[in-house]
């Protein structure tokens, strides 16, 4: 960790160099003791979970501890955290790394699912009448979850609130625990690994992504071309070194706005994959109802259909024969379903 030094008054780091770039660190106790909390306790779940015969994917594993703890580490013991104070950017970094990767690659996870999994059955009903209730479904609407997604960047940054946590590494320190939150709700209830109160379209998942580009480019203009953000704070510094005041907050609405959009990619492509997953799965399903009807059809004889031996099956000749040969044959159950009627004609 680089020493502090006096700047105009104030201890402040030293000057952000190549070499302090990528040596710096710290160690908040806070953080490292709930990253480390969070991580053996799931992997004590996953073990269990694997034990007991249910199977734990890996992948899951890797994305809650490497992608989901990780990134939390990486930007508040490495140089992020380190520079977090003394730089509007490398702030307006962490902001979002908290708010959109972290709690993306914790949704990722499953951590509701690995939950599910280890609870008593009683437990596990009072969770599953908790995630269907009313609340549950207003909390999780995608409107509501846009605006908790979107709200926090606007709130910290438009307020005194940036100034505050500056000031306060208790308000700091909550308001990170607040963006994580806000982004798990947010990941949680689109990507639906886990239980969801709502299964609402993939489509309004990505109508809600580009709402959210949006809102970001709006509060990255607002900060580029509005005033200074907690101005009393990185002047009392004194920084002699790097971008003025002005520049560095430029660069930060830059973070915000493409960083933000950037950081969104995974989460559409992770999106498209379960749309694909759950499309063949759906269609995977109906073949096989398709081949069971077709099956039960083919074994049931009738005046119509073929015997078992492929002759016509027997049965009185009435004088009606010949008006009732014109008539048209009986439909099968499944023609009156559209999809899969016209599943059935595709494979035909």
């Amino acid at each position: 960790m680089p020493t502090l030094r006096e700047a105009g008054g104030h201890l402040g780091p030293p000057p952000l160099t190549l070499t302090r770039l990528l040596t710096a660190w710290t160690a908040p106790p806070g953080v490292v003791a709930a990253v480390l909390v969070a991580g053996v306790a799931y992997l004590v779940a996953a073990h269990r979970v694997r034990t007991a015969a249910a199977g734990w994917p890996g992948r899951r594993t890797a994305c809650f501890l490497g992608g989901g703890l990780g990134s939390v580490l990486l930007v508040t013991v490495t140089v992020v955290g380190v520079y977090s104070d003394t730089l509007f950017w490398v702030r307006a970094l962490q902001d979002i790394v908290l708010l959109m990767v972290t709690p993306m690659f914790l949704a990722l996870g499953a951590p509701l699912r690995l939950v599910r999994e280890l609870v008593p059955p009683p437990v596990r009903r009072g969770l599953g009448r908790v995630l269907t209730s009313g609340p549950a479904r207003v909390a999780t609407f995608p409107l509501v979850v846009t605006v908790v997604f979107v709200a926090p960047l606007f709130a910290v940054y438009l307020t005194p609130l940036d100034a505050l946590r500056l000031r306060s590494p208790v308000i700091s320190g909550l308001v990170g625990v607040l963006l994580v939150a806000a982004g798990f709700l947010y990941f949680w209830s689109r990507l639906r690994i886990d239980p969801t109160p709502r299964a609402d379209p993939y489509g309004v998942t990505v109508w809600i992504s580009i709402a959210e580009v949006v809102l970001d480019g709006a509060l990255g203009l607002t900060l580029w071309l509005g005033p200074l953000v907690a101005a009393q704070h990185y002047q009392a510094l004194g920084r002699g070194w790097g971008p003025s005041l002005r520049v560095d907050q430029i660069i930060g609405a830059g973070v915000l706005w493409i960083g933000g959009d950037l950081a969104g990619l995974p989460f559409l492509g992770a999106v498209f994959v379960r749309m694909m997953r759950e499309d063949e799965q759906r269609a995977a399903r109906i073949d096989a109802e398709l081949d069971a009807a077709d099956a039960a059809t083919r074994s049931v004889p009738g005046p119509d259909r073929p015997g078992v031996d492929g002759a016509p099956a027997p049965g009185p000749v009435s004088a009606s024969a010949p008006a009732s040969a014109s008539a048209p044959p009986p439909r099968l159950w499944w023609e009156d379903h559209p999809e899969l009627a016209a599943r059935f004609r595709r494979r035909g």
